[in-house]
């Protein structure tokens, strides 16, 4: 899931996730990648020189977070990768968020490797779709990703209230929660003072933001958007392409139009997606 937890047992998935294929950077962890994601044989082609890295939301595995966008981008060309990061008390992206920047670093490093690609796509839901900005902002990251895909991405924080799951106590600083990562997210938080106060962009790489009006948990939902020149940023609000669209924040990576964005956007030879693509609605 991503910041809200619907149920104690989304925690518990996430901590008795056991499984197949890790990262070299991380071998001898068990854990399940989806489908189509972290085949390291994986070679990128002139029509898809960039593998694509998608990054899990807080609370989320990479399992169920990309369990339909990666067998979609799979199944267009792309070399897909995926990762888990920040796990706190056998639970997935509650660690704080710069200890997580710096775990995505190596992958990165390890992609690369594998793929002989100079430079990744980094797609990623909710904290997930805002953490890379940290490891391209203060980790030197922005040379190696050619563009940030961010869907529902906590971009300015939340100022929405933090439920955590049944068998916590609730507390303001979410230490009953064990999750950093929530206190982290807060609109205002000293990480978020931080994280913003070189801009919202650093040079090089384009940016993609995707969010919907139906978002409760990263509120306002404009508050994802980012600020900056239209020739590196694109912020799109679904309902303005596709009015009926209903998805709110946690399934919105599973949302069909969401993935023709994303492949929209992951097609541009430079530059963000274009603001005048209109993709097929449901």
């Amino acid at each position: 899931m991503s910041l809200l937890t619907r149920a104690l047992s989304v925690a518990a998935v996430a901590a008795l996730t056991i499984s197949l294929a890790a990262a070299p950077a991380q071998a001898g962890v068990v854990e399940i990648s989806p489908p189509g994601a972290n085949d390291w044989s994986c070679k990128p082609t002139a029509e898809h020189p960039y593998p694509v890295i998608l990054v899990p939301g807080t609370f989320e595995s990479m399992e169920k977070n990309w369990s339909t966008l990666s067998p979609y981008l799979k199944s267009a060309g792309y070399c897909v990768f995926a990762l888990n990061y920040g796990e706190t008390n056998g639970v997935y992206a509650t660690a704080p968020v710069a200890e997580s920047a710096q775990e995505l670093a190596p992958f990165v490093e390890s992609v690369r490797a594998a793929t002989g690609a100079k430079k990744v796509n980094l797609v990623g839901h909710s904290q997930g779709g805002m953490m890379p900005r940290y490891y391209m902002g203060f980790l030197g990251g922005a040379k190696y990703v050619h563009q940030l895909i961010g869907v529902a991405p906590s971009n300015h924080g939340t100022e929405g209230v933090i439920v955590p799951p049944p068998g916590f106590v609730p507390d303001p600083d979410y230490t009953g929660l064990g999750c950093a990562a929530c206190a982290d997210q807060q609109a205002g938080s000293a990480f978020m003072e931080k994280l913003n106060s070189i801009g919202d962009t650093v040079a090089g790489p384009s940016y993609t933001v995707i969010s919907t009006v139906h978002d409760e948990v990263v509120i306002p939902y404009n508050s994802q958007f980012l600020n900056g020149p239209a020739r590196q940023i694109t912020n799109i609000t679904i309902q303005d392409k596709c009015p009926a669209d209903v998805f709110e924040h946690d399934q919105t990576p599973n949302d069909p139009v969401v993935h023709q964005f994303v492949a929209h956007a992951l097609g541009k030879v430079s530059g963000p997606a274009d603001p005048a693509y209109q993709p097929k609605c449901l």
